[in-house]
């Protein structure tokens, strides 16, 4: 078992939820998300049935960011009780695993990535 989990988060567009995704990256908070821009949701709502359209958010983190986490998505989306759930991730490919948790936490990435440096031609002497 490891410290990663996947949080699935519904809501109602993709703007909000590639606005809630990118709030998240910025604060270190996931280390990924993958926006599926239309899923179908059938749920039970102050007594009646919902048929509704609506975005689907998969977010790569860590148990230990999981309440901030939760409370971000909380205070940015606009359902009163949106849907946040965090699944165990058991096992995954290594170099995966330390890339996602280099991602989480410390300092949000620069803007802008910085330029790659050409590399320099190899000169062959005749």
């Amino acid at each position: 078992m490891t410290d990663k989990i996947i949080v699935l988060v519904t809501g109602g567009s993709v703007r909000e939820c590639k606005k809630i995704a990118r709030h998240l990256l910025d604060k270190g908070l996931i280390a990924c998300a993958n926006v599926i821009p239309m899923v179908r949701s059938l749920y039970r709502w102050q007594g009646k049935i919902a048929d509704e359209k609506e975005c689907l958010m998969i977010l790569k983190s860590a148990r230990e960011h999981f309440p901030a986490l939760r409370a971000e998505v909380e205070k940015l989306h606009s359902y009163s009780v949106p849907e946040v759930i965090a699944l165990p991730i058991i096992d995954g490919a290594p170099n995966y695993l330390n890339w996602w948790s280099g991602e989480l936490g410390g300092e949000p990435p620069p803007a802008t990535p910085p330029r790659k440096a050409r590399p320099k031609p190899v000169r062959r002497r005749k």
